[in-house]
C-alpha cells in the first residue's frame, strides 16, 4: 500500500492517548532538564493485584467516605504494563508498590504478590505491608529477609492504631533493619479514629530510629508532622499530592511553614500517588517547582534524598550517579 493511501486510512483509536502520553513525557523531561537531574525517584506509587486495584478505583468512583466526598477521577486507569511503561517514559528510575490491607489475614497475601511484582519489575523497590494481627512480626521478618526495601502502612484505610501493641515488635524489627515505612497517618482527605500526629508520635517515642516517611506531608496537619520531623532525625515526609491545585482547595499548605520545609530539604521525598491521581503526573512536579525553593532543593526532593535512603547508586558497582 502506498504511504499516502495508508495515511488516509482510519485513525488508530489509541493514537490520541499515545500522543497525550508523549506530550506529558516531554513536559516531565523538560522539568528534569531544568532542575538538572536525569531521573526521578518516586516513593509513593501504587501497584497491587488487579482485582484489588479495581476495587480501589471503584471506591474513588463512588465517592467513598475516606475520599472526603471529593470527586476523584483516576487519570491513569490503565493496565499494569501500561502504567509501568508510563513511569519509565517519565524518567522514574525507581518507584514503589504501595499496597495495604484493610482487614486481618490480607497483608501476607499482598506481600507475596508484591515480591513477585518486584521480581519481574526491577525498577520497583520491593514493597511490603503490615496490619495489627497475630503473626505480624513473623511475616514482616519474612518479608525483610526476602529483600523488602520499603513498607507501606495506611492508618486511615486500615482503621488501626499504629501504636497497637501487636505492631510493636514489627516496628522494632524495621527500625533495627533500617527499612523505611511510608505511612499514611495524616487526617486527609478525611479523618479517622487513629489519624493525626499523636498516635504515630507514640510509636516514635518507643522507636526513635524508625525510618518513617509520612505520606502527603501529613496533610492536613502539615505543621504537626514537620514538628515530628524536626524532633526525630529518621522521620521524612513525601510530597504526595501536596501543593497541587486539587489539594490546595481543601488542605492548603500554610505558607508560613515553607522555611521549615526548605530547612528539611534533605528529608523531603518525591511522592505522587500515581496512578490514583485526578490530574496529570507532571502537575505534581510543577507544583513543587512553583514553591520557588530552588533547584538544589528540587534535585534533592526529586532524586537525591530517596537515592541516598535506598542506596540506589550503590546497587550497581561503579554505576555513575544520575546527576549530570
Amino acid at each position: 500500500m502506498d504511504d499516502h493511501v495508508r495515511d488516509a486510512g482510519p485513525a488508530d483509536p489509541g493514537s490520541s492517548g499515545r500522543s497525550a502520553g508523549a506530550a506529558e513525557s516531554g513536559e516531565v523531561r523538560r522539568f528534569r532538564e531544568r532542575i538538572g537531574v536525569r531521573k526521578l525517584v518516586d516513593v509513593h506509587t501504587h501497584f497491587m493485584p488487579e482485582r484489588v486495584l479495581r476495587k480501589v478505583w471503584a471506591y474513588f468512583d463512588g465517592l467513598g467516605p475516606l475520599t472526603g466526598g471529593i470527586e476523584w477521577p483516576i487519570t491513569y486507569r490503565e493496565e499494569e504494563r501500561q502504567r509501568v511503561s508510563r513511569l519509565r517514559e517519565f524518567g522514574v528510575r525507581a518507584f514503589t508498590a504501595m499496597l495495604y490491607p484493610h482487614k486481618p489475614g490480607m497483608a501476607r497475601w499482598l506481600n507475596g504478590w508484591a515480591a513477585e511484582f518486584a521480581g519481574r519489575t526491577p525498577d520497583c523497590l520491593h514493597t511490603s505491608t503490615l496490619f495489627p494481627e497475630d503473626g505480624v512480626h513473623t511475616y514482616v521478618q519474612e518479608a525483610v529477609e526476602a529483600g523488602a526495601r520499603v513498607f507501606k502502612a495506611h492508618v486511615q484505610v486500615g482503621a488501626y492504631d499504629p501504636a497497637d501493641e501487636r505492631l510493636d515488635p514489627a516496628w522494632g524489627l524495621l527500625a533495627d533493619a533500617g527499612v523505611p515505612v511510608v505511612i499514611h497517618c495524616g487526617s486527609g482527605p478525611a479523618p479517622g479514629k487513629h489519624t493525626g500526629p499523636e498516635p504515630i508520635a507514640r510509636v516514635l517515642a518507643r522507636h526513635p530510629r524508625l525510618r518513617l516517611v509520612v505520606a502527603h506531608l501529613g496533610m492536613p496537619e502539615y505543621e504537626d508532622f514537620l514538628d515530628l520531623a524536626e524532633r526525630y532525625t529518621e522521620v521524612r515526609l513525601d510530597t504526595t499530592m501536596a501543593f497541587t491545585d486539587f489539594s490546595e482547595r481543601f488542605a492548603p499548605f500554610p505558607r508560613r511553614a515553607l522555611p521549615r520545609l526548605a530547612g528539611l530539604g534533605d528529608r523531603i521525598l518525591l511522592g505522587s500517588d500515581f496512578p490514583n491521581i485526578p490530574y496529570p503526573y507532571v502537575h505534581q512536579l510543577h507544583a513543587l517547582e512553583r514553591l520557588e525553593l530552588g533547584d538544589d532543593w528540587l534535585r534533592a526532593v526529586c532524586h537525591d534524598n530517596a537515592a541516598r535512603l535506598f542506596g540506589l547508586d550503590r546497587d550497581v558497582p561503579g554505576r555513575p550517579t544520575d546527576r549530570p
